[in-house]
Parts: C-alpha cells; structure tokens; sequence
C-alpha cells in the first residue's frame, strides 16, 4: 500500500477519547477509521431532528491544485484587498475611497482582521452605513460615499466569484459532490422529519444540485413568477396521496428544506408586495440591484431584520427540539451570531453536535474540544490521500457518508465485475474454458 493512502491519521473525538486511534502501537488504517465513523454516523444521520451547517469550506474542492468550486472568504479577502489602487478602480478599492475611510472615519482596510475575511469587512462597512445614517456629524459624512461604494464593490466582487467559478463553464466537479451529498441524504427513514439544510453561504450549489436531481425543497420562498419570500412556508410539507378513495397521504422522501442564514447573490430587496424579499435569476440580480447578502443579521434599516431574523429564528428552533443532530462542515466557527445559537442548543440534554474541523484549530473549536462532553464529536486530520482532509466537505460527502441502497448494489456488482475479470485474466486464453473440442 503506497504511503500516500490511508496511512496517515485522522481523529474522531468523543467525549475526549479518540475512537478511531490505533491500539496496542498498531499502525492507523485509515479505512478501517472510515468504517468506524460510518457506523457512528449512521445512527447520527437518523436522529429525530437532522440539521446541517454549511460553511464557505463546502463551496471549494481543489482537485489536482486546482480549484474547481468557489474560493473561501480568505482567498477573496486577499484578492479583492491586494488589488493596487488604480487596477481596476471600478471593482476594487480606489486609493481616494482608502484615503477617505482612513482620514474621516479612522477605518484602515488593511488592518489584519480583513486579510482573511471578507466577510468581516462586509460587517464592518454595514455597520458604518448604519451608524452614517443617523449621524449628524460633518466629518464622518465626508467618509459615507466611500463606505456605501464598497458595499457595492464588495457585494458586485461576491456574486462574480459565485456565478462565474468554474461550474459555470461546464465543470460538474463541485455541483457532482453536492448531488452526491443529497442523493445520500434522501434515504433517510421516511417517517421522521424531513432534513434541515442551514448555510451561511451566498452561492447557489445546493439549487442547481436539487434542480439537477429533480428533488423538490423549500428555501421560503413561494410564487411562480415573481418568487417572494415568506416565511410561512417553512411550515409546509411535501406529501404524495397514496389512496385517492381514502385520501391516504404519505410525505415525499426526497424533499429538503433549504436555509441560507446571509442570503444569496440572487436575492434583491423589491416593493409591491407585502413580502418584498424576492429571488430572481442571476442575470436579473446583476442588472444595477444590489443583492442581499449579509454576513451579520444587519439590514440596511434595521439591526435585526427581515428574512434574516425569520432564518436565524428557524435555525434556532430547529436544533433546539427535542433529538437533534447538528452536522457543522466547512464552518469555521468565526460567527459569534452563529455559535451562540449552536451554545444554547448544546443545553438540551438530547441535542448532539458533529462537527468537521482541523484537529489543531484554536478558538472555539478548542473550547469544544476541552468540554469532553460526549455529545460533541469533533472529526478531522488527513484525508485518504495526500492532499486531502477528513474535515472537508469531499471527504464526508465520499468517505464517511452511509452508502445509500442503491450505491450498496452498485458497488457489489463492480466487485464482481472486477473479480471476474480478474480470474479471467489469470485463466488466459489458452486455458480450458469447459467446452469441448
């Protein structure tokens, strides 16, 4: 076996203890590690209340050094920030709106806290608008033009690098893994509820792989040609009628409900109507509108606003209830906003946290770490070959989720396949094949 592959270890902690550690100064098989984590993971993902999280880590799968899905925030922070003044002034910070922010409102974009986080530039610009709003003060006016032209620029910057990655010029790679992600995840046990799928992503993989397999989902959003936001529907259920003398129903297997906590590069801020959130197609959102991605629940003109206080309002209740699973992959823990909700879940007694991180990660993760509460299982370290992780999306998605029924078949009629070839290359073509001369 090359030293390459499923030699080097990765952990899965329980409770403080290492379940998939070698005993005994055995050497680490790294698949007998999968085996162990499918087996804990099936009865996981068949818990009562089933809840995913997804980080910007679940958009990007380098492939062979290459990126195949979209950048994480800190890539983007360093390209959008590193860009020299005078590039491309239209899309980039200009050294007049860097000089405006620094002399009028005390704001150094390159302070360290951005290099890595777009995100939290994102926050922080909000946050000034908010305040520029209702400040009289002259002085601080003189920076507002420059803050409202970066949200733009930011904004504009965001939903080019999610519409126009790789997968949008016909690369499947990274929408192939989310498909694979949901055909798995629909084979859960009809009669529990469906799946909660939550992310703090503004990208549009998870619709484009629902849309591609044909499985239906509610994102809370409702019409047909102008679709609206509206909470309400995250009370609907999708059933089939099994009878139609007795009007006997049962609920659809393969539907999903879709949550994404900072919105989305095709949602825009519209009037006339009572639900003025609206979702339109891509092209539409890139004509002059400002879409409505936000890394913190801040809107505009309010500090805790629609839809994000009805998101988050749904996140909270969902792994609040009585047997749930949290599924946290991709998520660095970096939202304070975000991680207070998954604290209070973690004081009901039957709520279980899983969660994909590197094994040596500081912060929060590290609190997690030191709890040793059985209730939270912490997995990540080396993937199955160089280059790869246990604690990225590819890893769970391929490695780590059960197999469905149908996958089960597919692989046992490939061994056999592979088996009969190979005994028929042995036997070779001079060798008695049973018939005779």
């Amino acid at each position: 076996m090359p030293d390459s592959e499923f030699s080097k270890p990765f952990s899965f902690v329980k409770g403080g203890e290492d379940v998939v550690a070698p005993k005994s100064g055995e050497d680490f098989d790294w698949e007998k590690g999968a085996l162990r984590v499918r087996e804990n993971l099936h009865d996981a993902l068949n818990a009562k209340n089933l809840a995913f999280l997804f980080g910007s880590g679940c958009s990007s799968l380098m492939v062979d050094g290459k990126q195949r899905g979209i950048d994480t925030m800190a890539p983007l922070a360093k390209e959008f920030l590193g860009a020299a003044s005078g590039l491309d002034d239209t899309r980039f910070p200009s050294a007049a709106e860097r000089e405006a922010l620094t002399n009028h409102l005390g704001f150094d974009l390159t302070a360290a806290e951005f290099a890595s986080n777009l995100e939290r530039l994102m926050e922080v610009l909000y946050s000034f608008q908010f305040v520029l709003k209702r400040s009289a003060s002259v002085e601080m006016a003189k920076g507002k033009a420059a803050v409202e032209s970066l949200i733009d620029k930011v904004a504009a910057f965001v939903t080019q690098k999610c519409s126009e990655a790789p997968f949008s010029n016909d690369d499947p790679t990274i929408v192939d893994l989310y498909q694979t992600f949901y055909r798995k995840l629909v084979y859960r046990d009809r009669t529990l509820p469906r799946p909660w799928v939550f992310t703090t992503n503004y990208d549009l993989l998870s619709e484009i792989a629902l849309d591609r397999l044909g499985m239906p989902y509610c994102n809370g959003f409702s019409g047909t040609i102008e679709r609206r936001f509206n909470p309400t529907t995250y009370r609907y259920a999708l059933a089939e009628q099994l009878d139609l003398t007795s009007r006997k129903w049962a609920a659809v297997d393969s539907f999903v409900y879709l949550c994404k906590l900072h919105g989305s590069i095709n949602w825009i801020e519209e009037g006339g109507s009572l639900f003025p959130i609206r979702e339109v197609p891509i092209g539409m959102a890139a004509k002059g509108r400002r879409v409505m991605i936000y890394p913190t629940p801040m809107k505009q003109n309010a500090s805790f606003g629609s839809p994000y206080s009805d998101l988050f309002r749904e996140f909270q209740g969902r792994i609040v209830r009585d047997q749930s699973v949290l599924f946290v992959i991709g998520y660095s823990f970096n939202d304070e906003h975000v991680n207070n909700l998954i604290f209070q879940a973690l004081t009901v007694p039957t709520f279980r946290l899983v969660a994909f991180l590197q094994p040596d990660a500081q912060g929060v993760a590290q609190k997690l770490r030191s709890l040793h509460d059985p209730r939270i299982w912490l997995i990540g370290g080396a993937g199955p070959k160089d280059g790869t992780k246990a604690h990225y999306f590819d890893t769970f998605v391929e490695k780590f989720m059960p197999e469905s029924p149908g996958d089960k078949v597919d692989t046992a009629v490939k061994k056999v396949l592979q088996e009969l070839i190979a005994q028929g290359a042995k036997a070779g073509p001079n060798e008695d094949n049973g018939h005779d001369d």
